[in-house]
């Protein structure tokens, strides 16, 4: 990934960030069958790792091997930039459209696990960490389901970890503007309906005062 200096993301704060509010990520690999790209939710846990789940029908454990490295890119938030955002252009027009974003890649080893123990941890960690989000105190819990369902559920799943080895991350949030435009881009992007966006660049802001 092309990163300049001044989009490089070091902060592991914000790449966590992106990665908890972006979970649905694209896992690419080089296989047999050429490039193959899945998207599944993941969820990152203590010992530098990524855990998920597949179904027993998607190729996606059967094309890949065991060990083999795989990239997995979760996309934050995103969104157009107009050169009418910033202040400055009334005064000299040099400014042209762009795009802001933040990505994040997480290169890693994958592992499929297909015994059971595995697939009800992977379901369980993941199920716990979006529900208590959606639904607080009343979050759905394997446990409500028929055991003879749950049972049938997880029967049709490949859990699967992913070794980290290395992350980049980008941040393109205007860092490069004067403060004005940057301000600018903020209202710009909030006025478009891009609130996601114009929060996380107010984050920043924050974060550097």
């Amino acid at each position: 990934m092309y990163i300049p200096p001044h989009f490089n993301e070091v902060s592991l704060e914000a790449i966590a960030a992106v990665m908890e509010a972006a979970p649905l990520a694209c896992i690419v690999a080089q296989t047999g069958e050429g490039l193959v790209a899945n998207h599944i939710p993941l969820l990152a846990v203590p010992d530098n790792a990524l855990i998920g789940h597949v179904a027993l029908a998607n190729d996606m454990h059967r094309v890949m091997d065991d060990g083999q490295e795989v990239l997995a890119v979760f996309r934050g938030a995103e969104g157009y930039v107009s050169p009418n955002f910033y202040p400055s252009k009334q005064e000299h027009h040099r400014h042209v459209p762009t795009w802001n974003y933040q990505v994040v890649h997480v290169h890693g080893t994958i592992r499929f696990q297909h015994d059971e123990r595995a697939r009800r941890a992977a379901v369980g960690l993941l199920t716990r960490n979006h529900e208590r989000r959606v639904n607080g105190t009343d979050a759905w819990r394997m446990a409500d389901a028929p055991a003879d369902y749950m049972a049938q559920m997880l029967a049709n799943i490949v859990a699967f970890r992913i070794d980290i080895s290395r992350v980049l991350a980008k941040s393109k949030l205007s860092q490069n503007r004067e403060a004005g435009d940057y301000q600018g881009a903020i209202e710009g992007l909030r006025a478009s309906g891009q609130e996601d966006l114009a929060l996380r660049m107010e984050g920043r802001l924050t974060d550097e005062r």
